[in-house]
């Protein structure tokens, strides 16, 4: 049996009224199509708002599901859907910036360097709409402060290239007491490739030479990690007097 709340949700779908559906019943009740045509605001002739919406959806499913295919899709790519010009592209990719941007900010509140999931967790809202593989080094004080980011390369799905002369050069180039390493894999899966575990070992045993320690090694998946700490694979640097690796 319907509830009177129900029979006025369907009616406010049918009638094309997201703005009045979300007045009565909250952005909870709204579904994606309704969601987009409230930010889209207006249609085209002879389609509404809401219709312009699917069509938002039904061309981005082509670069993932649902609303996250906003991540991936061009300006260009949305212009091709008749009825979004470029104000309204651009319109949707500001959107699709601003929810990364605020799920970046609260994952922030609970960053610890001390931590491989905080510090997964937080570099996951970053990476995990990347199509395209990033390695990442973090630079940190005795302190495990967080002291600066250099991206050592982006779109190389081979680890094995990363090399040691160019880690410690930033390394000292910054004053840093010790470094984390950081990639995601586009591909979803986490675990470390051969290639993976070679290059962090041999990061790892540099740093123990030049008594900066590699502290971890994060590779991020899709709502996964791994993590070369917790899993107990580092090289030995317990004869750096710079940090307590084991916090």
């Amino acid at each position: 049996m319907k509830t009177a709340k129900c029979e006025n949700n369907e009616y406010y779908r049918q009638q094309n009224l997201p703005f009045e559906k979300f007045a009565a019943f909250g952005s909870e009740s709204l579904t994606d199509s309704e969601l987009l045509a409230i930010l889209l605001r207006t249609g085209t002739r002879g389609v509404s708002a809401r219709e312009l919406g699917e069509r938002v959806l039904t061309r981005t499913a082509r670069y993932g599901n649902g609303l996250l295919g906003l991540y991936h899709i061009s300006v260009k790519d949305l212009q091709k859907i008749e009825g979004i010009g470029e104000v309204k592209a651009v319109q949707l990719k500001a959107i699709a910036e601003f929810a990364k941007r605020m799920a970046r900010a609260k994952a922030k509140k609970g960053l610890s360097f001390h931590d491989p999931y905080s510090i997964a967790d937080y570099y996951m809202e970053r990476f995990r709409h990347e199509s395209v593989e990033y390695i990442l080094l973090l630079l940190l004080d005795s302190g495990y402060h967080l002291i600066g980011e250099e991206i050592l390369s982006k779109g190389t799905a081979n680890a094995s290239l990363l090399s040691p002369r160019e880690v410690f050069t930033h390394a000292f180039r910054n004053g840093a007491a010790g470094i984390m390493l950081l990639h995601n894999h586009p591909g979803g899966n986490p675990v470390p490739s051969e290639n993976d575990i070679l290059v962090t070992d041999r990061i790892g045993k540099t740093g123990a030479l030049m008594d900066i320690p590699l502290i971890d090694h994060i590779i991020l998946g899709d709502n996964n990690y791994f993590s070369f700490k917790e899993s107990k694979m580092l090289t030995d640097t317990q004869g750096s007097r710079s940090f307590d690796l084991h916090v």
